[in-house]
């Protein structure tokens, strides 16, 4: 079992030129955040400042992520419709592959 987040769901067509869904499901992990502990005051009031100016400047305390598709459907709206889930942009399901089958279950 594994989760993954729909990172992006978009309008397409089938060769046939029926009107479907793209939908990208990318994997969804905890990643551990530790901390150091400055053994020094000089590197203690550079770890403070550096607190200071991701508070101050959101952008600085962003993580950057590369986000690798999980799985990616190409669903037509029939096919959509008979699976019968709501993807949603951000939504994290539980994915469960046993029995040849795929199994989606919504994360609260």
């Amino acid at each position: 079992m594994f989760r993954v987040r729909v990172q992006k769901i978009e309008s397409t067509r089938d060769l046939d030129g029926n009107l479907g869904k793209r939908i990208e499901l990318i994997e969804e992990r905890e990643v551990q955040n530790f901390v150091m502990r400055p053994q020094t005051d000089e590197a203690k009031m550079v770890q403070d400042l550096m607190q200071t100016l991701q508070q101050q400047i959101p952008i600085l305390g962003q993580r950057q992520q590369l986000a690798f598709p999980k799985i990616i459907l190409f669903l037509t709206e029939h096919e959509y419709d008979s699976l019968g889930i709501n993807f949603d942009v951000n939504q994290v399901y539980q994915v469960s592959l046993e029995n040849q089958g795929i199994k989606f279950t919504k994360v609260s």
